[in-house]
């Protein structure tokens, strides 16, 4: 059995979007789910084209992704990175940074399937989050995500991709 989660982490759990529908007993069970775990400025968290294999809730600090070395975001308190390759067991699409020293949440895919399954908000959040960077452009540039419409190419181009369905 883990150890108690202090009322202060559970606290500051809770004021992350990710999280915010959870009741305090669904944050505690992420937080039990999840390695707490401290990085220096510089350290190298995901790198483009890795198999993906951890999922990260930052809870302090200032992450930079960038793709071909330019920087596309910047991860801070509440954000989250690396569902992308674990939601459909991809390679990494981006490098992420620490920009500064940084306190992160950090949970492997067995892990973050837990998560998932732990509480629906988060599922759905996740799926709101992820809509929302389709429909602002942002995840053709920022993860490479592709849908049914198509493919990416680098430079967040859509290519089409010939239909395989029959009508």
């Amino acid at each position: 059995m883990r150890s108690r989660i202090p009322k202060q982490h559970l606290d500051l759990l809770m004021n992350v979007p990710l999280l915010s529908s959870c009741t305090r007993s669904e944050c505690r069970a992420v937080a039990q789910l999840g390695t707490q775990v401290g990085t220096e400025e510089g350290a190298v968290l995901t790198k483009e084209g890795q198999p993906g294999r951890e999922f990260f809730l930052v809870l302090d600090g200032v992450a930079s992704c960038r793709i071909d070395e330019k920087e596309v975001k910047r991860f801070k308190h509440g954000d989250y990175f690396g569902e992308l390759a674990l939601l459909h067991s991809r390679r990494r699409t981006a490098d992420v940074v620490a920009a500064s020293a940084m306190e992160l949440l950090v949970f492997g895919t067995r892990e973050f399937r837990q998560m998932l399954m732990t509480s629906r908000s988060i599922a759905f959040k996740m799926l709101d989050d992820l809509a929302e960077r389709v429909t602002d452009g942002d995840a053709w540039s920022l993860a490479g995500a592709s849908s049914g419409m198509g493919t990416v190419q680098k430079g967040g181009v859509p290519r089409p991709v010939p239909s395989t369905s029959s009508r």
